[in-house]
């Protein structure tokens, strides 16, 4: 990949892990938007509507045109890329401060790898705090994606429209699926990468900076994997929430557990993973590019940071 030009100011740790976040963000977007229309549309179509994945992609292009693919995009792009940005910008955060700790307690682990459970915990809290800002934005990027005749003229007229007629809490819809798909999927998505990018610099004696791009996308593809198999269910409650009715009046769904509860008994079990094939067939591509370009733009902007 190209470099970027020879430095000429400065940065902070942060400010670098953010702008780092912010270009994984945009290469998830790019890579998996059409899949992810293919997703939100078999999780919420109603039993029967769809034969499977392909049979959805059909429909799409047949009834909608291919562009359909890339209906809601500007708001992910953004939205996206906000969202990695914090995740990125809290989990390196997260990782000093137990790296710290742990020097701290003992000398020797200065500059050690850290333990499973706190590179969990650390990708947890990137996930708890995301959820605030991945919540809202996936809500408007599915309810963009689902309409079949033009309900919202864009992001801003449906973020209008959902809070005139449900007030500023329905903007948050399925916050607290969010909250668990985003903590515990988080927690395994970030230990999956960084558990096994601390194997390959252990068995090969090289630094970060070393590690060839392919493994970026190889255990950025297993990663992707990790988080959806771990947390697929609550993605799917949310997402059913997330395409209720605006108005309160009309909603099919009380709440989280009578979401939960209403998509066992019509679909059983099987509801929860309705949708998976063409998530688990994006997972691989998208975050290989999310990682793929994280490690590009950390490694390239290293040189501006002040430590």
């Amino acid at each position: 990949m190209a470099e970027l030009p020879a430095p000429t100011g400065r940065i902070s740790r942060t400010s670098k892990d953010i702008l780092s976040g912010t270009c994984g963000g945009i290469a998830q977007v790019l890579v998996g938007q059409p899949l992810d229309i293919v997703k939100v549309r078999l999780q919420t179509a109603p039993q029967g509507t769809f034969t499977g994945m392909a049979d959805c992609a059909k429909q799409l292009i047949k009834n909608e045109g291919p562009l359909a693919f890339y209906k809601g995009t500007l708001t992910p792009l953004l939205g996206v890329g906000l969202c990695v940005s914090i995740q990125f910008g809290v989990f390196e955060r997260m990782k000093r401060e137990f790296g710290a700790a742990n020097a701290a307690r003992d000398p020797a682990l200065k500059g050690k790898g850290l333990s499973g459970g706190q590179l969990y915990l650390a990708g947890a809290a990137a996930g708890l705090t995301n959820s605030f800002v991945a919540g809202p934005v996936e809500q408007i990027r599915i309810r963009l994606q689902t309409q079949q005749t033009k309900v919202f003229s864009g992001p801003l007229d449906c973020a209008s429209k959902i809070v005139k007629a449900s007030g500023a809490s329905g903007i948050f819809r399925g916050i607290v699926p969010t909250l668990l798909r985003e903590g515990h999927g988080m927690g395994c998505y970030f230990l999956t990468y960084e558990y096994l990018v601390q194997q390959l610099l252990a068995k090969t004696g090289k630094t970060r900076s070393e590690m060839p791009s392919m493994y970026a996308v190889l255990f950025g593809a297993t990663s992707g994997l990790a988080v959806w198999l771990s947390a697929y269910p609550f993605d799917i409650v949310k997402t059913r929430m997330q395409t209720d009715a605006i108005l309160p009046s009309e909603r099919k769904f009380k709440g989280t557990l009578d979401c939960a509860r209403q998509i066992y008994r019509s679909a059983g079990a099987g509801g929860f993973f309705r949708g998976l094939t063409p998530t688990l067939v994006r997972a691989p591509f998208s975050n290989s590019a999310t990682f793929l370009a994280v490690e590009w733009a950390a490694r390239n902007l290293e040189p501006y940071v002040v430590s």
